[in-house]
C-alpha cells in the first residue's frame, strides 16, 4: 500500500495524545515497581482497547461525521451522557498533563519560576496557537514530535541495557494488594489513552478530510495503526527504563511534580550521559507539551460539538468558550492540588478505567449499526475482538471495585 506521510496525521495526533501521562509517568512508575512484570498488562490493554479506538476514523471516514453525530442517532440519551462523562472528567484530565509539562519546564530552567506560574504560561502559549494556528499547526508538529521521542527512547533503551549489569527477569506479576491493583488499573487506565480519546480521533479525521480531501477510510486506518504501533513501542521502552534505572534500586518516583521531571531526565542521562540532559529534557517536554495541546484542543472541541448537538448553539462560538472555561477550571485546580500530582494522576486514570466499558460498548454499537455501511463494519475478528476488550474492561473494573 503506497501511503504518502501527507496522508499522516490524526494517527499521530492519538499518539502525540497518548504518550504523555501514561508512557513519561505510569509506564516508567511499572518499571520502577515491578519490573518487566506488567509487560503483560501493558500488551493485554493496547490489544482490548484497539477496536473501539480505530472504530473512530473508521466511522469518520466511511460517514462523513464524528462519532459525537452517530451518538446522537443512537439517542440524546447517550449523547448526554458522553457530555456529562467528558465535563467531570475533563479538568482533571487537563490539570494532570499540565502538571507534568510545568514541573518538566520547571526543572529545565533551574526553578526560576513556579510551576504554578509554568502551568499558566503552557496554558496560555497552547491557547493562542489553538486560535490561530488550529488544526494544520498540531497535524504538521506532531509528526516531528512522536518520531523523535521514539529514536530518544530506544537509542536510551539500548544505552541502558548495555550499562546494566543485573540478569533480567521477565517473570510477570499480578498485583494482589490493594495499592498495587489500584496502581494496575490507574496504569491500564491511560494506557495507550483513555478510550474517550476515540471522539476526538473522529473529529481530527474530518479535519484531516478538509486539508486532504484524498484521506480515505483505508489510509485513516493505516495512520491510525502507526500511531498505535508508535505508542506500543514508546510504552515498553519507558517501562524498560524505569525497570533497568529504578527497579529494586531502592529509589522511588516523587509525587512532586518538579522532582518527578528531574528524576525522569535523569533516567536518560544515566544512560546516555550527562551531554544529554538538555536534548532529552527537551525531548520530554515537547512531548508533555504536545499532549496538553492536544487535550486542550480535543476536550473543547468535542464539548462544543456536543452542546452543537444537544442545543443547537453554534460549535465554532462554543470552541473558544469551551476552551476558556477549560484554562479557568485547570488553572483553578492547579493551584489548590499542584502539589499532588501523583493523587490526580490516580485519580485521573482510574476514572477513565471505570468509564472506558460505556465507550466500547456504544462504539462497538455504532460501528456495528445501521448507521455505519455495511462494507465498513467489523469483520468477525473484530467482532469477536471487541466483544472479549468490553469483558475485559468489565472484568477489570469490577474486580477493582470489589478490592476497595
Amino acid at each position: 500500500m503506497n501511503i504518502s506521510f501527507k496522508k499522516l496525521g490524526p494517527g499521530l495526533l492519538f499518539a502525540g495524545a497518548a504518550i504523555g501521562v501514561s508512557h513519561l509517568v505510569q509506564s516508567t512508575r511499572a518499571g520502577a515497581d515491578f519490573g518487566y512484570g506488567l509487560i503483560w498488562a501493558l500488551l493485554l490493554v493496547h490489544i482490548f482497547k484497539y477496536p473501539f479506538f480505530q472504530f473512530a476514523p473508521r466511522y469518520a471516514l466511511a460517514t462523513g461525521e464524528s462519532l459525537l453525530d452517530g451518538y446522537k442517532k443512537m439517542g440524546k440519551g447517550v449523547l448526554f451522557a458522553y457530555f456529562i462523562l467528558t465535563f467531570t472528567t475533563m479538568f482533571t484530565i487537563q490539570t494532570t498533563v499540565t502538571i507534568v509539562t510545568a514541573g518538566i519546564a520547571s526543572t529545565l530552567f533551574g526553578n526560576l519560576i513556579s510551576t504554578e506560574i509554568w502551568a499558566v504560561i503552557i496554558l496560555s502559549i497552547c491557547a493562542l496557537i489553538l486560535i490561530k494556528g488550529k488544526y494544520s499547526f498540531l497535524d504538521q508538529i506532531m509528526k516531528v514530535i512522536v518520531i523523535t521521542l521514539t529514536i530518544s527512547t530506544l537509542i536510551a533503551v539500548v544505552l541502558a541495557l548495555n550499562s546494566n549489569p543485573h540478569a533480567l527477569s521477565f517473570k510477570q506479576i499480578l498485583p494482589e494488594n490493594t495499592l498495587e491493583i489500584s496502581f494496575l488499573i490507574a496504569f491500564m487506565g491511560w494506557m495507550p489513552a483513555p478510550l474517550d480519546v476515540s471522539v476526538w480521533q473522529s473529529l481530527w479525521a474530518l479535519e484531516k478530510r478538509k486539508v486532504n480531501n484524498t484521506y480515505n477510510v483505508k489510509s485513516s486506518l493505516f495512520d491510525f495503526n502507526v500511531g498505535y504501533l508508535a505508542t506500543i513501542i514508546i510504552g515498553l521502552g519507558f517501562m524498560a527504563l524505569g525497570a533497568l534505572v529504578m527497579f529494586q534500586s531502592g529509589s522511588t518516583f516523587s509525587d512532586k511534580a518538579g522532582e518527578f521531571s528531574n528524576q525522569l531526565i535523569s533516567m536518560y542521562t544515566k544512560s546516555l550521559g550527562n551531554w544529554a540532559y538538555l536534548i532529552i529534557g527537551i525531548a520530554a517536554f515537547t512531548t508533555m507539551f504536545s499532549t496538553t495541546l492536544t487535550t486542550l484542543d480535543a476536550s473543547p472541541r468535542t464539548m462544543a460539538k456536543t452542546t452543537e448537538l444537544l442545543f443547537g448553539h453554534s460549535s465554532k462560538r462554543n470552541y473558544l468558550l469551551w476552551i476558556s472555561i477549560l484554562i479557568a477550571g485547570t488553572v483553578s485546580i492547579y493551584f489548590f492540588l499542584g502539589s499532588e500530582m501523583g493523587l490526580l494522576i490516580k485519580v485521573a486514570t482510574i476514572i477513565s478505567f471505570l468509564t472506558a466499558p460505556f465507550y466500547a460498548i456504544i462504539n462497538y454499537k455504532l460501528i456495528s449499526s445501521k448507521h455505519t455501511p455495511v462494507e465498513w463494519r467489523p469483520s468477525l475478528k473484530i467482532h469477536v475482538l471487541s466483544w472479549l476488550g468490553i469483558l475485559f474492561l468489565i472484568g477489570f473494573s469490577l474486580w477493582y471495585l470489589t478490592t476497595l
